[in-house]
């Protein structure tokens, strides 16, 4: 799954949460906005459901506070924090170079991380020749990306991402 789908599927259920508990709330609290009447629409003795077992309040506190940790850990992923290393431009650029003649490419990338270690990213179609796509990364592509970012001895790690 990409990472905007994940994300898309993930604001939909919080979206959908929401909403529920707004319906519920209009409906709770009388169901007309500003006409000042107090009559409800949905009747529930809550109060003393919740006051007669305690637990269920610390449960809910509970689930919220996750709720608002995973949240935020979310959020920071989706904005790219707790990603190693630093885009580069140059092997990007190289890399997609070097694979200008395989037809569908939709992504690439390249990351330096920290001072000795490359990640190589390759999004192909179904319909490529993914063995030579491999054999041309191994031959010749990722040793021009050593070469031009940093040294000859680097480490280098290839995903090669072939999609439906």
């Amino acid at each position: 799954m990409r990472q905007y789908s994940g994300n898309r599927i993930g604001l939909g259920v919080v979206g959908a949460v929401l909403l529920g508990a707004g319906v519920y709330a209009y409906l709770r609290g009388g169901g007309e906005l500003g006409k000042g009447r107090n009559t409800m629409v949905l009747e529930a003795d809550l109060d003393g459901f919740v006051a007669a077992h305690p637990l269920i309040s610390w449960g809910l506190a509970l689930a919220l506070v996750l709720a608002a940790m995973l949240a935020t850990r979310w959020l920071f992923m989706a904005l790219g924090w707790g990603r190693l290393g630093n885009r580069s431009g140059t092997g990007t650029a190289l890399l997609c170079v070097g694979l200008k003649d395989v037809d569908g490419i939709s992504r690439t990338s390249v990351r330096v991380v920290g001072e000795d270690r490359l990640r190589l990213a390759v999004t192909c179609p179904v319909t490529a020749d993914v063995g030579a796509v491999v054999t041309k990364l191994d031959r010749e592509i990722v040793g021009r990306v050593r070469r031009d970012i940093g040294e000859d001895d680097m480490g280098a790690i290839v995903r090669v991402h072939v999609r439906r």
